[in-house]
Protein backbone atom coordinates (compact mmCIF):
# COMPACT_ATOMS: atom_id res chain seq x y z
CA UNK A 1 0.00 0.00 0.00
CA UNK A 2 1.50 3.13 -1.04
CA UNK A 3 1.11 6.46 1.02
CA UNK A 4 -0.98 9.37 -0.84
CA UNK A 5 0.41 12.17 -0.24
CA UNK A 6 -1.85 14.36 -2.79
CA UNK A 7 -5.26 14.99 -2.79
CA UNK A 8 -7.76 16.64 -5.13
CA UNK A 9 -10.57 19.53 -4.32
CA UNK A 10 -13.07 21.18 -5.79
CA UNK A 11 -13.92 24.70 -4.13
CA UNK A 12 -17.52 25.57 -3.17
CA UNK A 13 -17.15 29.02 -4.67
CA UNK A 14 -13.99 29.48 -6.77
CA UNK A 15 -10.86 31.67 -7.48
CA UNK A 16 -11.38 34.48 -9.88
CA UNK A 17 -8.60 36.01 -11.32
CA UNK A 18 -7.95 39.16 -12.59
CA UNK A 19 -9.05 38.30 -15.86
CA UNK A 20 -12.04 37.00 -14.71
CA UNK A 21 -11.37 33.44 -14.82
CA UNK A 22 -12.89 30.78 -12.40
CA UNK A 23 -10.61 28.51 -10.74
CA UNK A 24 -11.83 25.64 -8.38
CA UNK A 25 -10.74 22.44 -8.83
CA UNK A 26 -7.10 22.10 -7.12
CA UNK A 27 -4.49 19.65 -5.24
CA UNK A 28 -3.67 19.75 -1.75
CA UNK A 29 -0.54 18.09 -0.62
CA UNK A 30 0.16 16.63 2.78
CA UNK A 31 1.72 19.04 4.86
CA UNK A 32 5.12 18.36 6.54
CA UNK A 33 6.88 19.69 9.79
CA UNK A 34 8.95 22.76 7.59
CA UNK A 35 5.40 23.75 6.45
CA UNK A 36 4.42 24.50 9.59
CA UNK A 37 7.27 25.96 11.20
CA UNK A 38 8.76 28.18 8.67
CA UNK A 39 5.33 30.25 8.38
CA UNK A 40 6.43 31.37 11.89
CA UNK A 41 9.32 33.06 10.94
CA UNK A 42 6.93 35.41 8.26
CA UNK A 43 6.38 38.76 9.74
CA UNK A 44 3.22 39.34 8.64
CA UNK A 45 2.41 36.25 10.46
CA UNK A 46 4.32 37.49 13.57
CA UNK A 47 2.37 41.00 13.24
CA UNK A 48 -0.99 38.92 13.16
CA UNK A 49 -1.30 35.24 13.99
CA UNK A 50 -4.29 34.68 12.17
CA UNK A 51 -2.40 35.34 8.75
CA UNK A 52 -0.75 31.75 9.46
CA UNK A 53 -3.01 30.18 8.01
CA UNK A 54 -2.98 31.89 4.44
CA UNK A 55 0.68 31.35 4.42
CA UNK A 56 0.30 27.31 4.88
CA UNK A 57 -2.38 27.19 2.38
CA UNK A 58 0.03 28.65 -0.07
CA UNK A 59 2.97 26.46 0.61
CA UNK A 60 0.43 23.13 0.17
CA UNK A 61 -2.15 23.70 -2.53
CA UNK A 62 0.00 22.56 -5.53
CA UNK A 63 -2.46 23.17 -8.13
CA UNK A 64 -5.43 25.89 -8.17
CA UNK A 65 -7.57 25.46 -11.70
CA UNK A 66 -4.64 27.21 -14.58
CA UNK A 67 -2.64 28.85 -11.95
CA UNK A 68 1.14 27.77 -12.03
CA UNK A 69 1.91 29.72 -8.77
CA UNK A 70 -0.73 29.47 -5.97
CA UNK A 71 0.93 31.95 -3.58
CA UNK A 72 -0.27 33.81 -0.26
CA UNK A 73 -2.06 36.86 -2.67
CA UNK A 74 -4.27 34.05 -4.04
CA UNK A 75 -5.34 32.80 -0.88
CA UNK A 76 -6.05 36.03 0.07
CA UNK A 77 -8.59 37.00 -2.39
CA UNK A 78 -10.48 33.53 -1.59
CA UNK A 79 -13.66 33.93 -0.65
CA UNK A 80 -14.81 33.20 2.83
CA UNK A 81 -16.62 30.09 2.24
CA UNK A 82 -13.87 28.44 0.08
CA UNK A 83 -11.24 29.71 2.88
CA UNK A 84 -12.97 27.74 5.15
CA UNK A 85 -13.47 24.81 3.53
CA UNK A 86 -9.63 24.75 2.81
CA UNK A 87 -8.76 24.45 6.21
CA UNK A 88 -10.93 22.04 7.01
CA UNK A 89 -9.88 20.20 4.11
CA UNK A 90 -5.91 21.05 5.21
CA UNK A 91 -7.20 19.38 8.90
CA UNK A 92 -8.84 16.25 7.44
CA UNK A 93 -5.98 15.45 5.20
CA UNK A 94 -3.45 15.87 7.93
CA UNK A 95 -5.22 14.48 10.77
CA UNK A 96 -6.73 11.63 8.89
CA UNK A 97 -4.80 11.16 5.73
CA UNK A 98 -7.90 10.95 3.75
CA UNK A 99 -10.54 12.73 2.05
CA UNK A 100 -13.39 10.59 3.18
CA UNK A 101 -15.28 10.67 6.03
CA UNK A 102 -18.19 8.35 7.12
CA UNK A 103 -22.09 9.28 6.76
CA UNK A 104 -25.13 7.79 7.83
CA UNK A 105 -27.94 7.58 5.95
CA UNK A 106 -30.75 9.33 8.15
CA UNK A 107 -33.53 7.48 6.28
CA UNK A 108 -32.07 3.95 6.58
CA UNK A 109 -28.99 4.09 8.80
CA UNK A 110 -26.96 2.77 5.87
CA UNK A 111 -22.99 3.76 6.93
CA UNK A 112 -20.93 4.93 3.53
CA UNK A 113 -18.02 6.87 3.03
CA UNK A 114 -18.38 10.08 1.56
CA UNK A 115 -15.43 11.81 -0.33
CA UNK A 116 -15.41 15.43 0.64
CA UNK A 117 -13.14 16.90 -1.85
CA UNK A 118 -15.86 16.85 -4.08
CA UNK A 119 -18.52 18.25 -1.96
CA UNK A 120 -18.35 22.10 -3.67
CA UNK A 121 -21.09 23.27 -5.59
CA UNK A 122 -21.35 22.58 -9.30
Amino acid sequence: MTLQTEFEFTLPRGYVDREGNLHRHGVMRLATALDEITPMRDPRVRANQAYLVIILLARVITRLGELSDVNAGVIESLFSADLAYLQDFYRRINETGTSLVEAICPACAHRFELDVSYTGGS
